[in-house]
């Protein structure tokens, strides 16, 4: 069995910061693409960001230079920094990993929420 735990969620000013935090454990043997997705209710989940084993990264545009994210492929962690942080990134946030070449695996959540 594989988990993955999100931490690093809070509250925060518009313009602030916060880092998440995604720790993979279980039964794994390689992970692939890590990401980090948001979700609104009643709206869909979204990707936010995506890095590959090599450190190739990919951004939602409404994120890009503000966002970044990065892993530790040696403790299988996988991190987002958020700064300039705004209300209408206000979301759960959830990590997920491509583990062992066949399944997928999210974490819990998170809920990040930024104030005007």
């Amino acid at each position: 069995q594989v988990q993955l735990v999100e931490s690093g969620g809070g509250l925060v000013q518009a313009g602030g910061s916060l880092r998440l935090s995604c720790a993979a454990s279980g039964s794994i043997f390689s992970i692939n693409a890590m990401g980090w997705y948001r979700q609104v209710p009643g709206k869909q989940r979204e990707l936010v960001a995506r890095i590959t084993t090599g450190g190739n990264t990919m951004y939602a545009d409404s994120v890009k230079g503000r966002f970044t994210i990065s892993r530790d492929n040696a403790k299988n962690v996988v991190f987002l920094q958020m700064n300039s942080l705004k209300p209408e990134d206000t979301a759960v946030y959830y990590c997920n990993a491509g583990v062992n070449g066949r399944y997928v695996y999210w974490g819990q959540g998170t809920q990040v929420t930024v104030s005007s």
